[in-house]
């Protein structure tokens, strides 16, 4: 067979040998290119799931971080004397000078004279000056109808005045003891939209997205328990008023007794207000000269 194809070969012409060589060429060349197709094509085609490298995570920088929008709050409290502890908590107190026990409306804060006291939350000052048992004090309204109430005041911030927008931590005094206080505090107070005192202990470090959020009924409530406060300086005022409570005599500047009578009538109805709220000495009956001379507030307790 081979010798015979041999042969064939031979007798071939020269033209018809060099058009077989160009054919075998071209039938090379077309094998060729379909293996480079081939392998082109595998490069392409994506590797199956189980064998494919893992993609390279991109570093969350901190810029990223703090481009992401923070959560929207209706209301956030913070601390009115950050790093200072409550000495006297929300509920039922009942203070050397006082009959019986009442609502502590609020919480005190102890601190030094002098340090900055802050706003607890974004608002409006819808007060600021002096009253009564409060002393000096600020209140500020906030969303929801809620009130912020600073008492006792050392001073008040330059410019703080009803009417201005504030923002929480913003400085609007200075610890202090007006009014009715037992030493340098702050006296600290939260009401809502009706004036009912709630307790700051569950709106303080805390952050509301909602009305819903606001837990205004739970902080109303309190233990019905008194809590007897030890206090460690007794203001004159609430000094006459335990000794008048006791019988013992006012003790004022010696005149005329007229004026005696006239003076102690003044500072009785002093007495018998206690932060400006209306609570009377119950029994109150008058004053009169006793035995010394000195002046007595008649009671029937």
């Amino acid at each position: 067979m081979v010798e015979q194809e041999a042969l064939v070969k031979d007798k071939q012409s020269p033209k018809t040998r060099a058009r077989r060589l160009v054919a075998e060429a071209m039938i090379v060349g077309a094998a060729g290119l379909s293996a480079v197709a081939v392998a082109h094509a595998s490069l392409l085609t994506p590797a199956p799931l189980s064998n494919r490298p893992a993609a390279p995570r991109i570093a969350t920088t901190a810029a990223a971080a703090s481009a992401a929008p923070a959560d929207d709050v209706l209301i956030a409290f913070e601390e009115p004397v950050p790093g200072h502890a409550v000495v006297s908590p929300f509920g039922l107190r009942q203070l050397p000078w006082e009959g019986s026990g009442r609502l502590h409306e609020g919480v005190d804060i102890s601190a030094d004279a002098g340090v900055p006291v802050r706003v607890a939350a974004d608002g409006v000052v819808i007060a600021a000056g002096e009253k009564g048992g409060y002393g000096r004090y600020v209140a500020v309204r906030h969303a929801e109808g809620l009130t912020t109430f600073y008492a006792h005041l050392g001073g008040i911030v330059a410019g703080v005045k009803p009417g201005m927008t504030v923002a929480a931590g913003q400085s609007v005094g200075r610890v202090g003891s007006t009014g009715t206080s037992t030493g340098p505090h702050l006296h600290f107070e939260i009401r809502d939209g009706k004036d009912r005192p709630l307790n700051p202990a569950m709106f303080l470090g805390k952050a509301f997205a909602e009305a819903g959020d606001l837990p205004l009924d739970k902080a109303q409530r309190y233990s019905g328990r008194v809590r007897m406060a030890q206090v460690s300086y007794i203001p004159e005022s609430k000094r006459a008023l335990m000794d008048a409570r006791a019988g013992k005599p006012i003790i004022i500047k010696r005149t005329t007794e007229a004026e005696d009578l006239a003076q102690a009538e003044r500072n009785l109805l002093g007495l018998t207000r206690d932060a400006g709220r209306g609570e009377k000495i119950e029994g109150l009956k008058g004053v009169s000269i006793g035995p010394d001379g000195r002046p007595r507030a008649q009671l029937s307790l």
